[in-house]
């Protein structure tokens, strides 16, 4: 498998920020690692290995991108409007700086698909409804999409606000954006087994939004086995793979 080992000077976030390539050709996926973890953390938790077949056969490359979730929305000493702040300025770096490496590295010019777990389907979700002229698709395994449980009552400010999928969603009316999160491939997946109700109530709420707005989506629910961690994740990964890159 071809593998590199990057990093590239952010000016939004002043300072370096690793990045990791997996694969030689086809859709880039950018990748946002979980609550905490790095640039590494997809590969060193077998997620590389479970979508190898789909890299080697050249359809798919994985861009894992290092996170600032330390610093935003999981910060312990940050209000939540400098939290959300912070966030920005990330948002800014991974739209002006990240993709267009990536696209340099992946001789691409077409929208890419996001991934993440957890923490990270948070921000695989939110970055493509946020750009869906950069994104095309997502593959968002047990995420959390309200800001709620990082800033409780403060998601309310409009900063915040903006940044909570499971709300912003539901008052978006700009055809720009509906339109091309219509030409979307979204896959939205839960379990029910441990350690996923926290992020049950917002998969709902999202759904709901999703459908009310005639967006379409694939909101998948798996079974009370299924728990939020790594062993499912290395499941799910390749069988949605396998439906959208058959």
């Amino acid at each position: 498998m071809h593998v590199e080992f990057l990093e590239h000077w952010s000016g939004h976030l002043n300072r370096q920020m690793p990045f990791n390539r997996y694969g030689y050709a086809g859709m880039p996926i950018v990748v946002f690692p979980s609550s905490g973890g790095s640039h590494n953390e997809y590969a060193d938790f077998g997620m590389i290995d479970a979508a190898r077949e789909y890299i080697d056969q050249g359809k798919v490359q994985f861009f894992t991108l290092s996170s600032m979730d330390s610093e935003s929305w999981l910060s312990t000493d940050r209000n939540a409007y400098y939290k959300a702040l912070t966030h920005d300025a990330y948002d800014r770096y991974v739209i002006h700086e990240a993709v267009p490496a990536i696209k340099h590295l992946a001789h691409w010019n077409e929208p890419m698909m996001t991934t993440g777990c957890s923490m990270g389907a948070f921000h695989a979700v939110n970055f493509l409804l946020q750009h869906p002229d950069v994104f095309q698709g997502t593959v968002a395994l047990s995420g959390i999409y309200d800001v709620e449980m990082f800033v409780g009552d403060a998601k309310h400010d409009p900063v915040v606000y903006l940044n909570s999928p499971a709300d912003y969603l539901w008052d978006l009316n700009d055809p720009w954006f509906l339109d091309r999160i219509r030409e979307a491939q979204i896959i939205i997946c839960t379990g029910h087994g441990a350690w996923e109700q926290d992020g049950l109530p917002s998969f709902y709420r999202l759904r709901d939004a999703f459908a009310a707005k005639q967006l379409p989506a694939w909101f998948d629910e798996w079974g009370t086995d299924v728990a939020h961690d790594w062993n499912w994740w290395r499941i799910q990964l390749p069988y949605f793979l396998g439906h959208l890159f058959h």
